[in-house]
């Protein structure tokens, strides 16, 4: 015959199980981070961070990879709303891109085919909105207009390929789901409005 102190160990682990079964079902929306820079009275919402995307393809011994990160931003100053998307690149020690602000350096390809970006220059945003996650990285932001944002919130793919030296072409895919984190973002900033 079992111990009641047994029994209740049981239990306990039996609740603490189910516990953790019921929160990994639960899926809250992802919401976005507001800040607000008190010197340009902008608030600016983020993902709490960027979606990472790794580099594809075969890499070789002892080569560290690329990494890109991709985030959207919405800049609110008194009800005046814009949209952008920060990219970040951080190669490996194997390839070195283009830089990211020449035209055609960098392409952001959803369901649909690819999403046309025009650099924005950071200098008009009064804050960053996302941190670059290594110092020897390049940062770009990109205009997003509202349908491109929906677009991006609404696509299951997301790949990036940016221009390499030599005119080749790095891929990059999400490490997790970036599909879900930028719709539950399109969805908190936009809703059904438009």
């Amino acid at each position: 015959m079992q111990s009641a102190a047994v029994v209740g160990w049981r239990w306990l682990w039996v609740a603490v199980l189910l516990g953790a079964l019921a929160a990994c079902a639960h899926d809250p929306v992802r919401e976005p981070v507001e800040t607000l820079n008190e010197t340009t009275g902008v608030t600016i919402a983020t993902l709490s961070s960027p979606i990472t995307l790794v580099q594809t393809g075969l890499l070789a011994f002892h080569k560290r990879a690329s990494f890109a990160y991709l985030g959207p931003v919405e800049w609110n100053r008194m009800g005046n709303r814009r949209y952008g998307l920060w990219i970040h690149i951080a190669p490996g020690n194997d390839r070195q891109v283009a830089d990211v602000r020449e035209p055609g350096a960098v392409t952001l390809i959803l369901d649909d085919g690819a999403l046309d970006m025009t650099p924005l220059d950071p200098m008009l945003l009064g804050s960053e909105a996302y941190s670059p996650v290594v110092n020897w990285g390049q940062s770009v932001y990109f205009s997003l207009t509202v349908e491109s944002l929906r677009r991006l919130g609404a696509s299951r793919y997301i790949g990036l390929d940016f221009r390499a030296s030599g005119q080749s072409i790095l891929r990059f895919k999400p490490t997790d789901d970036a599909h879900a984190a930028l719709s539950d973002y399109v969805n908190a900033r936009l809703g059904n409005s438009g």
